[in-house]
């Protein structure tokens, strides 16, 4: 991995950039967001007993891992931006849909329809 988010090079996996984007949504909503690569920072990495176990048990193989104050809460997937909120004790305001266009016309001299 090039980079501490993952979503670099060529050939970007979508869940990694959906997984960025819901962590820099989390850090706008006033949440402290920490996240520590493997690949990047591997000594920090395994120096949390939480992750060190998860290490020694799976080889590597439940991650992504996330903890919320230092307590495991996900393993081998990344969570939705609703269960980020959820550890975190944020709302999610789902967007209003945006309003359909009516895209059928009656003939009218005076309109653009025709």
């Amino acid at each position: 991995m090039c980079c501490s988010t993952g979503v670099c090079g060529a050939d970007v996996d979508q869940q990694l950039i959906t997984f960025a984007a819901d962590l820099d949504w989390l850090k706008s909503q006033g949440v402290t967001v920490r996240r520590i690569n493997l690949s990047q920072e591997p000594t920090e990495f395994a120096a949390n007993p939480e992750v060190n176990a998860l290490m020694q048990a799976s080889g590597g193989d439940d991650l992504p891992a996330v903890l919320v104050n230092d307590k495991l809460v996900s393993r081998a997937k990344y969570p939705s931006r609703e269960e980020l909120a959820n550890w975190s004790r944020v709302v999610v305001k789902h967007h209003e849909t945006a309003p359909q266009l009516d895209t059928c016309c009656t003939y009218d001299t005076n309109s653009n329809c025709g």
